[in-house]
């Protein structure tokens, strides 16, 4: 088997773990041999005119990114494409329970750096009793499904298929309306596809729940910032935490960056010591499958693009 791969910082485990695999380290940018074909090809995430030439001199494309919104369309024409979907799933939902305890317990606004008015008064919050509400139920939206209920939270969630709820405890409501009336945190984790895109829209602000917290650990582009303004404009959204945001990076003096109800970070919910060695292993894992002649995990719906 040949592997055309972009990652070059993987090659060398890749062939130590795959000795009979010929891995042949192709270009990010810039021009390849046109006589260069292989069976798969490793792929850098984003939109580059070298990987969508590669794409269609192989059968297999695996992704080395979690989503497919920033691919070239010569991706979805491939054969078989996969996805590293999941890797960041521990550390991302770690972040969003983070930012659902920051809000209910006012952190960091009770940290003191001054003597205050009055000791021992406060009006917190918490998270046992609170409905925590998951716009998509992968692997992100499961692992902090798991960690919410550990709380003792509510979690229900709304999912793009007819499928059953990954876990007993979690709740899967029939409509994205039906989920926005009933959570306290409203928890964003979607794959963008053409037909998420701007799924929080000002219909859905107007069918939260008054007060509701609105957690964003997936991409900018499933809410509508005009409508999210609005919102929290008029306090229907009492904090909007976003980890991700349209565009990206955001350019100075946007309003994003000083809005009182904002808490605004870098899309960095998924770093972790251990994220690229996560992410390689799947890799890893599928070309296993792949020489087996086994199905593989993360394979990207080419209509829905993920």
């Amino acid at each position: 088997m040949r592997l055309l791969n972009q990652w070059h910082d993987g090659t060398e485990v890749i062939r130590e773990r795959f000795p009979d695999v010929e891995v042949i380290e192709v270009p990010i940018e810039g021009d390849v041999d046109s006589s260069l074909v292989g069976d798969a090809l490793l792929a850098v995430p984003g939109r580059r005119p070298t990987t969508a030439e590669l794409a269609g001199r192989v059968r297999w494309v695996h992704n080395f990114g979690t989503g497919m919104d920033g691919a070239v369309d010569e991706l979805f024409s491939t054969p078989l494409l996969t996805c590293s979907r999941g890797a960041g799933a521990v550390p991302i939902s770690e972040f969003a329970l983070a930012a659902i305890l920051a809000f209910e317990k006012h952190f960091p606004e009770v940290w003191l750096r001054e003597p205050p008015e009055h000791w021992y008064r406060a009006d917190l919050g918490g998270l046992a009793g609170r409905t925590v509400g998951l716009v998509g139920i992968g692997g992100i939206g499961e692992a902090l499904a798991r960690r919410a209920l550990a709380c003792d939270a509510e979690v229900i969630a709304v999912r793009r298929r007819d499928l059953e709820s990954p876990l007993r405890e979690v709740r899967i409501v029939r409509s994205l309306e039906e989920l926005l009336s009933l959570c306290d945190h409203l928890v964003v984790a979607a794959p963008l596809t053409p037909r998420t895109h701007h799924l929080i829209d000002a219909g859905a602000f107007a069918s939260v729940r008054p007060g509701v917290h609105l957690v964003n650990i997936a991409r900018g582009g499933l809410v509508d910032h005009d409508a999210l303004r609005a919102a929290l404009d008029d306090e229907r959204v009492a904090m909007a935490t976003l980890d991700a945001v349209d565009p990206e990076p955001l350019p100075a003096g946007h309003w994003l960056y000083s809005h009182p109800r904002v808490r605004l970070s870098a899309h960095v919910s998924w770093s972790s010591q251990e994220g690229t060695r996560r992410i390689l292993e799947l890799f890893l894992e599928n070309l296993g499958h792949y020489l087996a002649g086994e199905p593989l995990e993360g394979v990207v719906d080419p209509v829905e693009r993920y």
